[in-house]
């Protein structure tokens, strides 16, 4: 059996944000897994980042992670009723190579009373999440629709990734 150990990359996050959140979800994927390999040259590494991303005025908005309950509330007032983008960067480094891939799926939420958000916010969920909200736990009552990969939205598009390693034994 193989063993995996997870070991949180210290990276500044915001100083790597980009306009693009595809772009960005990919830098941070690459720095992290870098991060981590330069403590672990003899393994393979692999670095992910989830970013949320929503259409505001005809620009594409990031949500990160909310720095308090209020912002964790303002950001669930704007996906509910929306359909916004989740998309994950991964990054596998391993001794031989480097490969970078983005995997993006669409989620809608439905309508939420104020009340509902002040709920969901209590319950605590929220606050270490971009967008404020987790697929797996008490937001998914919420979600009305998903298009493209569930895995991706939890964190980790894993039909990708098994494909990403697959392809490192050719």
């Amino acid at each position: 059996m193989t063993e995996f150990e997870v070991i949180a990359a210290d990276v500044d996050e915001d100083a790597l944000t980009v306009d693009d959140p595809e772009q960005t979800a990919r830098i941070l994927a690459r720095e992290k897994a870098l991060t981590v390999f330069a403590e672990h040259r003899d393994s393979i590494v692999i670095g992910g980042d989830t970013v949320v991303a929503l259409e505001i005025d005809g620009v594409m908005t990031q949500l990160s992670k909310p720095v308090d309950k209020a912002d964790a509330a303002r950001m669930l007032g704007l996906l509910a009723g929306n359909t916004h983008v989740v998309i994950t960067g991964v990054c596998v480094k391993w001794p031989g190579g480097i490969s970078v891939f983005a995997e993006k799926s669409e989620v809608t939420f439905g309508k939420m009373s104020e009340t509902q958000i002040a709920e969901y916010v209590e319950m605590g969920e929220p606050m270490d999440k971009a967008g404020a909200y987790g697929l797996q736990g008490g937001a998914r009552k919420y979600v009305t629709q998903i298009r493209g990969d569930v895995e991706n939205v939890i964190g980790l598009p894993v039909e990708r990734l098994r494909e990403t390693l697959r392809d490192l034994n050719k």
